[in-house]
């Protein structure tokens, strides 16, 4: 069977940046399972796997702005090192805060701190980043009625109630 919209795709996987820099994988734990045109995974990927089948090794590489989105520079922060209450802040923490008067929360991940200024980035840690996926697809299956309702994979790899 071929993967085609609707189709739950289970794969292995390991994600890599353009340096060769490990930044995930499945190795050790179940496959990972979603299903074909619902947007579960990033955009440049799942249209690389469309048609391919259970056995394919797919090596994919998927440009940021089919992945995680480029680097937006309105999500670079620069505040003052005292609004972190002495707190020891080094690039690579990552803190919560409000991204907007909704009190929407966001992730901002420490950039740099020069001179008394820390950098916070709010971009998705993987933005303006080309990934490259090695997959290798282990089943593919019709999506039931109740995995389509619910927009989830039910079983292995996909959604435990």
């Amino acid at each position: 069977m071929h993967i085609t919209k609707n189709s739950v795709v289970s794969f292995h996987y390991t994600l890599n940046d353009a340096d060769g820099k490990l930044l995930d994988t499945s190795a050790g734990r179940d496959a990972f399972a979603y299903i074909q045109g619902h947007q579960m995974i990033v955009p440049g990927l799942e249209k690389q796997l469309e048609g391919r089948q259970a056995g394919d090794k797919v090596q994919a590489v998927v440009p940021a702005a089919e992945g995680y989105g480029e680097l937006d520079p309105s999500l670079v922060h620069k505040v003052p090192v005292d609004r972190f209450g002495g707190q020891i802040v080094e690039p690579g923490m990552q803190f919560q805060a409000g991204t907007s008067e909704q009190g929407d929360m966001g992730v901002f991940t420490v950039i740099s701190v020069e001179d008394g200024i820390v950098a916070l980035n709010g971009n998705h840690p993987l933005a303006g980043v080309t990934l490259h996926f090695n997959v290798e697809i282990t089943d593919v299956r019709a999506a039931t009625e109740e995995e389509l309702a619910h927009g989830h994979v039910h079983g292995p790899g996909g959604h435990h109630h």
